[in-house]
């Protein structure tokens, strides 16, 4: 079963997102809004970019059997994809790629962000477990997987800290 095509929707949609972050990044900054933590973020765009670059190379001529293990990881991904566009509406105009901030905006608690702290955090995670397993590339898998959790353990630690200071985040989270 040749996939080349996942890696063509992958890249669209990164793109996309990343358009989306850069409008909302602009209209919260009009809205006095400010970035936290900026030197996490270029961390996390080469992860994400070594991350596709190595499943592609690694996976490389992207022919993987059409057994139920493609099928399932295959509509799992699917699922996660429909996982993510539900937080990105749910956060609406707050969406983004970057810790940022309009000081005393509401915590959003829509969607899945009624019964998760994180979960696009979440999502993100289970891809960098499924892509790997679809496309057969334990390599990849191996390398990314770890340094993605150590990644957004920073990520969440830092972002969580900012939004109990210039949210009502302590209010709906209180520290444990």
């Amino acid at each position: 079963m040749a996939i080349g095509w996942i890696f063509l929707v992958l890249l669209g949609e990164r793109c996309f997102e990343l358009a989306v972050a850069q409008r909302h990044t602009r209209a919260l900054l009009a809205r006095g809004g400010r970035e936290f933590y900026p030197e996490t973020y270029p961390p996390i765009v080469a992860l994400h970019a070594f991350f596709l670059f190595a499943l592609a190379l690694e996976s490389y001529p992207w022919d993987i059997p059409a057994n139920t293990l493609t099928f399932v990881t295959l509509g799992l991904l699917i699922l996660l994809q429909g996982g993510r566009y539900w937080c990105i509406i749910s956060l609406g105009k707050q969406w983004n790629t970057r810790i940022l901030l309009v000081p005393d905006a509401p915590v959003q608690k829509r969607g899945p962000y009624r019964w998760l702290r994180h979960p696009n955090y979440l999502i993100v995670t289970l891809e960098f477990l499924l892509l790997p397993l679809l496309l057969r590339a334990p390599l990849t898998f191996l390398v990314c997987f770890p340094l993605n959790l150590l990644l957004l353990r920073q990520r969440i630690r830092l972002e969580e800290a900012a939004l109990r200071q210039f949210s009502d985040y302590s209010a709906r989270f209180p520290e444990c």
